[in-house]
């Protein structure tokens, strides 16, 4: 038998990942920001006057990425770049007034758009489905030894069935990897 990714988790979570990105893209375009622009943004609200490189490692992207999209923001008078008065080679990016001004909308339309994607579930399964996800990024960021040659066999070890019950007694069937 064939082994059908459609019904792993990864695949559930890709799909919602490309589902709220596409969905964020609406949001923030009404704000004339891109994908990605918006946590940058958050970043300098939490932490004002970040270094190019500690914005990259935060948000765990390349640095030349964080050189772009800094431009595109400084472009839009969001964010400036300034000298540091310690090393001349080194700048940080800080938010300017308009940028600051911003930010309330982002985290309304940001609030909005987590309240959507979580109707329907109750605060046990919020909580649930955070740990999960915290739990898949640290499985997904360690350095596992990956085959590149599963057998069938391997595949049913890998992947089985789990039943669960939840609160309204329907049973769920999910494949649960090991």
């Amino acid at each position: 038998m064939a082994f059908n990714h459609r019904k792993t988790i990864t695949f559930r979570l890709v799909q919602a990942a490309k589902a709220y990105r596409q969905r964020s893209a609406n949001v923030l375009g009404q704000l004339n920001l891109h994908p990605g622009q918006d946590q940058i943004l958050k970043a300098l609200a939490e932490s004002d006057g970040q270094t190019m490189g500690a914005l990259a490692n935060t948000l765990s992207v390349q640095p030349p990425t964080i050189t772009k999209m800094v431009a595109r923001l400084g472009a839009q008078g969001l964010v400036e770049r300034r000298q540091s008065q310690n090393d001349g080679r080194s700048s940080s990016v800080y938010l300017t007034d308009q940028g600051m001004l911003l930010i309330a909308d982002l985290d309304k339309r940001l609030k909005q758009m987590e309240k959507a994607a979580l109707k329907g579930l109750d605060n046990k399964d919020r909580k649930r489905i955070r740990k999960a996800l915290r739990q898949l990024e640290r499985n997904l960021g360690a350095e596992l030894p990956l085959s590149a040659d599963l057998d069938e066999d391997s595949e049913d070890e890998l992947i089985q069935g789990n039943t669960e019950t939840v609160a309204d007694g329907e049973t769920i069937n999910e494949p649960s990897v090991n």
